[in-house]
């Protein structure tokens, strides 16, 4: 059995989904409600969530991103039934998204990450 690991898509021609990966970026039931974009009228980052109110502005992308990393995490904890959800549907599955993958040894700054940890922690 392989460890399940986080992907990231693409529109380049000739990709394809990996068999079996499940898609948990926005529009899916397990999409981050706080995104991020960047403002060229500010020259910053922004988080924004999917209420159409504005959370924050960050100088850079990587901090925006840790930043809804960050969010997300505070919404599992805030909805035990997308945890409980999360850890039965998702368990052993590889996880897509957009989000750019991390450089060697650092930290992977994406909602699927946490999704990833979540679904395949051991039981307390």
């Amino acid at each position: 059995m392989t460890t399940p690991t986080r992907i990231q898509r693409r529109r380049t021609k000739g990709w394809r989904k990996p068999d079996g990966a499940i898609y948990v970026g926005r529009g899916s039931r397990y999409g981050n409600p706080t995104r991020i974009v960047y403002r060229p009228d500010t020259g910053g980052w922004h988080a924004e969530h999917d209420n159409g109110g504005g959370i924050g502005t960050f100088a850079t992308a990587t901090e925006a991103r840790r930043f809804a990393t960050d969010a997300f995490r505070a919404h599992l904890a805030l909805d035990p039934a997308l945890a409980d959800r999360t850890r039965r549907e998702l368990a052993g599955r590889d996880l897509m998204c957009w989000c750019p993958l991390p450089e060697p040894g650092q930290p992977d700054h994406c909602h699927a990450a946490v999704l990833l940890d979540l679904a395949n922690r051991p039981a307390a």
